[in-house]
């Protein structure tokens, strides 16, 4: 490769401005710079001589979660869902090119300035590498070696273009082929990205996790869980009773999902118990398992919104091992930690009484999806996520509320989180158009712990009326609804409202997910012809 101008032409057509030039030797000297970090870093995380997250994409990624405010963070999941983390590699990705690009625009004027620029870019990326869990310094060592490559590149490729503007003028830039610098750097980008490609397949494939999910075998368990009869309206177009592993929603603060081997995880209790347990793979599965069917909810879900799913979960009792420990007077607050660092601060009440929190190990009869918290993660029901259902969990901290915090309440979110009385319509979707009859207006209820003990459709403003329910399988899972709405002609506008076992209705006041989760009734407009 030669961006220096070793093949030149008269021809003002082919030769290529300053700006041009100097953008394109940005890019090139950044994608070394990342393409050789990454590469690296996929064979450290191989070698499994790194402790953090060598990946500069992927720590300057996850320093970005750590500091995003409540308000962004409803943006991103309202806005794109699922999705979120998706946009926010486009957005990393989008903001590389713009600073190589300034950098390369940069070194026309000064080759030093560049090569600074490059330095203090690469120096944050660093503190990004050191911000992450379990971080060492030798997880610099991609970092800095990538730095190294992009600053030799960029002061081999910028500096014939500084000594051009030196002996001539801005205007009047020495010729450069445009094929050679095209091609030259076209060429360095592609084998820049190749080598994040690689990388990553090489940190990815590697992992041992992968491994030992496809050797594990499901406990079984005295009572399996079974799906009463009718629970499930038959009714096309609602969520299915029970989701299905591949479609449960993922919403957590891991960029990158952590790849677990078991044969190296361990759950410790800590803090204000009578004596410490470590708890390993092997004792936990020859614990007595159960399996519950529990709904989960993020509060991030905003009405009528599906970031919640149902499944049946296999996996020990918290309770249980909260005996083990000895739970001291005063605690009231265990704080769980996820191998990635996230905390969930849930009140110690869910984790010692007779509700269902589990370490849980398998979703639907079927080992824990990496994505999903594999080899174990929490689950508590009536609360939602954000303080109960860490994934990838290594220790619990028996604790106080006035002590410690889980990761969202000092971002604003409140410290307890108990789920809300929830009703959503499935179906017609809002803006639809069906034909005048008998229409199915369907969905889905919640109040996790409470149960849900009725469904009630309204009609243009008119009065409540009741929906059929679907058989109730448990007070910890939500329950299908159907009315059998008389469709006329016309524009017509649907609300609904779900009634807990506690005879309190969902309040119609309408709310943000933040601090404590949405609420208001659930209102779409079909049109009926």
């Amino acid at each position: 490769m030669n961006l220096d101008g070793g093949a030149t032409s008269d021809r003002p057509g082919d030769r290529v401005s300053p700006a041009a030039r100097g953008a394109i030797v940005g890019l090139a000297a950044g994608a070394v710079t990342v393409g050789v970090a990454e590469l690296l870093a996929g064979f450290a995380q191989r070698a499994t001589w790194s402790s953090g997250t060598p990946s500069p994409i992927d720590a300057v990624g996850g320093a970005f979660v750590d500091r995003t405010p409540p308000w962004l963070k409803d943006f991103a999941v309202a806005t794109f869902g699922t999705h979120d983390k998706a946009v926010l590699y486009a957005g990393i990705a989008v903001t590389l090119v713009v600073l190589a690009c300034g950098i390369g625009l940069l070194a026309l004027r000064t080759a030093r300035g560049a090569l600074v620029a490059l330095a203090l870019l690469v120096g944050v990326a660093m503190a990004a590498v050191l911000s992450r869990p379990q971080a060492a310094v030798t997880d610099l060592v991609p970092l800095l070696l990538g730095g190294l490559a992009g600053m030799w590149a960029l002061s081999r490729w910028a500096a014939p273009a500084s000594a051009t503007v030196a002996a001539v003028s801005m205007t009047e830039p020495r010729p450069v082929s445009r094929r050679v610098l095209l091609g030259s750097g076209v060429a360095a980008v592609v084998a820049g990205a190749a080598a994040v490609a690689v990388g990553r397949v090489v940190a990815g494939g590697a992992r041992a996790g992968a491994m030992a999910r496809a050797a594990f075998v499901v406990p079984k368990v005295a009572k399996p869980v079974v799906v009463p009869a009718g629970a499930s309206l038959g009714i096309a177009g609602v969520t299915p009773f029970i989701v299905p592993n591949a479609d449960f929603y993922r919403i957590d603060t891991a960029l990158v999902v952590p790849q677990v081997d078991p044969a190296g995880w361990s759950l410790r209790v800590t803090g204000l118990v009578d004596r410490e347990v470590t708890l390993d793979w092997a004792t936990l599965l020859a614990k007595p398992m159960q399996e519950s069917m529990v709904t989960l909810m993020c509060v991030s879900n905003e009405v009528g919104g599906t970031l919640n799913g149902n499944a049946v979960w296999t996996g020990w009792p918290v309770r249980e091992l909260l005996r083990e420990a000895g739970v001291r007077p005063g605690a009231d607050m265990v704080l769980s930690t996820s191998v990635d660092g996230f905390t969930a601060g849930t009140p110690l009440e869910a984790m010692t009484d007779d509700r269902d929190s589990l370490l849980v190990v398998a979703q639907n009869g079927q080992p824990l999806l990496p994505e999903h918290g594999f080899p174990v993660r929490l689950v508590v029901p009536g609360l939602y996520g954000y303080v109960s259902a860490t994934k990838w969990v290594t220790e619990l901290k028996v604790t106080t509320f006035a002590a410690d915090q889980g990761y969202w309440t000092p971002r604003g979110w409140s410290a307890l989180g108990p789920v809300k009385t929830q009703s959503r319509i499935d179906v017609p979707r809002d803006g639809a158009t069906v034909a005048a009859g008998t229409v199915a207006v369907a969905g889905v209820a919640w109040a996790q712990h409470r149960g849900i003990t009725g469904v009630q459709v309204q009609v243009d403003g008119g009065p409540w009326v009741d929906a059929r329910l679907g058989a109730d399988a448990t007070s910890d899972a939500w329950r299908q609804w159907v009315y059998e709405w008389p469709a006329t002609s016309g524009r017509h506008t649907i609300a609904i409202r779900a009634v807990d076992a506690t005879g309190q209705p969902e309040t119609a006041e309408p709310a943000p997910p933040a601090p404590n989760g949405a609420s208001g009734h659930h209102t779409i407009s079909v049109t009926v012809s």
